[in-house]
């Protein structure tokens, strides 16, 4: 019997991508921004659409359904409407989009099968419902509560829904344009960042601020609901009847107008970006005990983009009645291209899960696991093994040796291969030596976070190492932090956390006894000044307020990655590396070996790895002249 092959796509908003299914399982998903090399790019995924049927060897042909991750249709209303209710205010903004509703996304059925070549019938999902199939679907948990936060889909923007086999049933949401996500773009705006790029940095500055307008947020911006449900105060925001998130309301209640995005960061932005964190978490921990009471389940699955709010997550985990949390890697809407290939193969055609022995294993404390030897957890819980369907996130393409040495000879560069059984220990080497090196290997992450198969990595011990990631690797703001890699039998002895966390997606704090006090001087300082206090054993990913964003790593899901860590701890007595995406600002992750190339000349990485070559940057300095150097770097 020919398998089942089904199609995934998202795109015309941010984040274009797609996900192809073989009779339930994923074949490949990625990115459009990864081959296009535009960051966030929101057309049609024609890139990772080719990707997905190559890495299958099949045509378009050959793929039994097309789904699309939302309702146009719905989407038009609802902008209809809410015009409508705000005009005239709301009439500039509706004329401007107009041209590209009724010239493209109102005939996207059409759309789509041109760009596919096809004639067969696409299907539409539900925006909300794809988020919450992707995190039911690849998880492994049998059954679970689900919860879905982000800006907003066709009308809704957060949902509590509830999975129990292959039945996935939506039970409550709230509306446009009371939203979650929509309240945290508004504060990312107006301290001068990016909307639906910026948000990570708001997370990331909070532990410089105080929350000294929570109060002010919670008086005359939102009201919070015992539930978690939200009512914005529509006065104080500009989204819905606007080409920008915020206006006259915000600059009264905080004291002036929104930072010039090139303007340096104050104080007062560390505030802001603390109190908006702080009432986010809130509202997070509200809606996961209305998710518990409803559903009644002691695990959550969770997905949207405020999903990739690490730093709540982590709250939920310690605070919430939930026992486990699963996280989908890819939870903004490049993984709606997932999620809706999952509901047509077990909502729409009804087909069952695998057993759950084959998406996931609960095993006691104290377990051997593989190599991992599992430490003991509290009382009365279960360690989670996370044999997901997701496949460590890595979903994309990858490049055998034998491709990379032909490139290796089309561009005349130059590089040592090194045996399989010596790189793990020669990479350690590096690391210990303080050198930062990009790692380009296996098959390339799907979603936001870097996960060992394109990233960049450095000695998490070094004092020095942030600021030098920041500023000479990644070109981006200095009070921005790294994630610590961890191998995964050591978490507990490290970080204030006994879960796993293989897609970077909880936050948690380093152990008390691997802190280190600051000094009476040190404890005086203020804001960014903050960031060159040492804090712990491990600095180079200790933030301000002893957190990290943890990423444990496992070796039968990413066998190199590992021994690279675990030859480091050999060397070095410590289990932890400094983990970051391998690109640079403004610039998506590295896709191809010439991407990786690329990136490693026009910084300051002194070591790049790829499968098992390595390059020097002396060696490439003394190999190329300075004109051929610039022109690889371009």
């Amino acid at each position: 019997m020919s398998p089942t092959y089904i199609l995934g796509l998202s795109a015309y908003y941010h984040d274009s991508a797609a996900c192809l299914l073989r009779d339930g399982r994923i074949v490949g998903a990625a990115q459009e921004e990864r081959f296009t090399r535009k960051k966030h790019d929101a057309a049609f995924p024609s890139n990772a659409v080719a990707y997905c049927l190559r890495e299958a060897g099949i045509t378009i042909d050959q793929v039994a359904h097309v789904a699309f991750y939302e309702k146009p249709l719905v989407k038009f209303d609802r902008l209809l409407e809410t015009s409508i209710a705000v005009s005239p205010r709301g009439f500039r903004p509706f004329m401007m989009a107009m041209p590209l509703w009724l010239g493209e996304k109102l005939w996207q059925a059409t759309e789509i099968q041109k760009a596919l070549g096809t004639k067969q019938t696409i299907l539409f999902g539900d925006h909300h419902e794809s988020h919450a199939a992707s995190a039911f679907y690849p998880s492994p948990f049998e059954e679970a509560a689900i919860l879905t936060i982000d800006g907003v889909g066709e009308w809704t923007t957060s949902s509590i829904g509830a999975g129990r086999g292959h039945d996935l049933t939506m039970i409550k949401e709230t509306q446009f344009p009371h939203s979650v996500g929509l309240l945290y773009s508004a504060f990312t705006y107006f301290t001068g960042f990016k909307v639906n790029e910026g948000e990570y940095k708001i997370m990331g500055l909070a532990p410089y601020g105080e929350p000294k307008y929570v109060t002010a947020i919670r008086d005359h911006l939102i009201d919070i609901a015992d539930d978690g449900s939200i009512r914005l105060n529509l006065e104080s925001f500009t989204f819905h009847r606007g080409l920008t998130m915020t206006g006259d309301g915000f600059e009264r209640l905080f004291g002036g107008p929104r930072r010039d995005p090139d303007a340096p960061v104050t104080q007062r932005e560390m505030d802001l970006a603390r109190s908006v964190q702080d009432v986010t978490e809130e509202i997070m921990l509200r809606m996961a005990r209305t998710a518990h009471r409803e559903t009644g389940l002691d695990r959550l699955c969770l997905a949207g983009g405020v999903a990739l709010n690490c730093v709540g997550n982590g709250r939920i985990l310690r605070e919430g009645p939930f026992r486990h949390l699963w996280i989908q890697p890819a939870s903004g809407d490049a993984g709606g291209a997932l999620g809706v290939a999952y509901a047509i193969w077990h909502r729409y055609l009804g087909q069952p899960r695998e057993s759950a022995e084959r998406r996931g294993t609960w095993v006691p404390a104290g377990a051997a696991v593989g190599k991992t030897s599992v430490p003991a957890r509290v009382p009365g819980k279960n360690v989670p093994v996370y044999d997901d369907a997701m496949q460590a996130g890595l979903l994309g393409p990858k490049f055998s040796n034998e491709e990379i040495a032909a490139w290796m000879r089309s561009r005349g560069v130059m590089g040592e291969r090194v045996p399989r059984a010596e790189l793990a220990t020669r990479v350690a080497a590096c690391l210990a030596d303080e050198k930062v090196i990009g790692l380009f290997q296996g098959r390339m992450e799907f979603g936001p976070r870097a996960l060992g198969g394109r990233s960049i990595i450095g000695d998490a011990r070094s004092p020095k190492m942030q600021s030098v990631l920041n500023l000479k690797i990644k070109f981006r703001e200095s009070f921005r932090p790294f994630a610590p890699a961890v191998l995964r039998e050591h978490v507990n002895e490290w970080f204030e956390l006994d879960e796993e966390s293989p897609y970077m997606l909880l936050v948690a704090g380093v152990k008390p006894e691997r802190r280190v006090t600051p000094t009476a001087a040190d404890e005086q300082r203020w804001g960014i000044e903050k960031l060159n206090v040492v804090r712990s054993q491990i600095p180079a990913v200790t933030h301000v307020d002893y957190s990290a964003r943890i990423q444990t790593v496992r070796r039968e899901t990413n066998p190199l990655y590992y021994d690279i860590i675990e030859a480091f701890f050999r060397n070095t007595g410590c289990p932890v590396i400094v983990n970051t995406s391998f690109n640079v600002k403004d610039e998506p992750i590295v896709c191809t070996p010439e991407d990786a190339y690329r990136c490693f000349m026009k910084t300051h990485m002194d070591v790049l790895v790829m499968e098992d070559y390595v390059f020097l940057k002396t060696e490439q300095a003394a190999a190329a002249s300075p004109q051929a150097a610039l022109a690889s770097a371009r």
